[in-house]
């Protein structure tokens, strides 16, 4: 197995705790940041704005993908407009569809076409693709984030969709793919080996990054002392 230092593919923080966003940044850990508003929500952010200033304040020479969260494409358009506004390294995440399932592709061809830099998000079938990749403007910097993870929590295998996405992109020299939802840190290593451009993962995943290609007999011993410890403080006995 290749060495976290071995490897092509870009590790992005997937999150919403400044703290820790900043704190990955400064160890030089991953190569550009995601949000989304669950995240945000889940991590108690109260005001939108001020928190991506308040990460922009610092994080400035990596990609951090904002997500709008409107559901009109109007609206949507209004606040990508702003968001794209909030910097030079900032991607404006617009899914691939609203809650009604009408496809975004007329307003992402809009904004790419004006030069704005998208994160088009929510995508899990190769015809999303598609029409995503004959949206964008191959003059303007996109990432296509590609929902591995959902995909394989339906039973579904998401490396043949990668590699199929791969080759629908293939013709865009300024499009990424983007490997989203990651659940276990393999995820990094099948990015890599189907040639995904990037990878999204949790704080959780990038604080298992110190455990690659370590020994399994010494993580072995590791778990039986793990469960011993655990049974001892409980107090189990009889």
């Amino acid at each position: 197995m290749l060495s976290v230092k071995d490897l092509k593919i870009k590790i992005f923080a997937d999150g919403a705790n400044v703290t820790e966003m900043k704190k990955v940044y400064s160890e030089g850990i991953v190569r550009g940041f995601t949000t989304n508003p669950t995240l945000m929500k889940k991590d108690g952010v109260k005001d939108y704005v001020a928190f991506a200033k308040d990460v922009l304040s610092e994080i400035k020479t990596m990609p951090i993908s904002f997500e709008v969260f409107t559901d009109d494409f109007e609206s949507m358009e209004r606040q990508a407009r702003e968001i794209g506004s909030w910097g030079d390294n900032v991607f404006i995440k617009i899914p691939v569809t609203n809650t009604k399932g009408e496809p975004s592709y007329e307003l992402i061809k809009k904004l790419s076409d004006d030069g704005m830099k998208l994160n088009v998000t929510a995508i899990l079938t190769l015809e999303q693709i598609e029409n995503v990749a004959k949206s964008i403007n191959e003059k303007t910097p996109a990432i296509v984030s590609l929902f591995a993870g959902r995909i394989a929590d339906t039973g579904r295998d998401p490396i043949p969709y990668i590699k199929e996405s791969l080759k629908i992109l293939k013709g865009n020299a300024n499009a990424e793919l983007l490997w989203a939802s990651s659940r276990e840190l393999l995820n990094i290593f099948q990015a890599e080996e189907c040639g995904c451009h990037i990878i999204t993962v949790t704080n959780d995943l990038i604080k298992k990054l110190q455990m690659v290609n370590k020994d399994l007999k010494e993580l072995s011993l590791d778990t039986v002392k793990m469960f011993y410890n655990d049974a001892s403080s409980a107090g189990y006995s009889f």
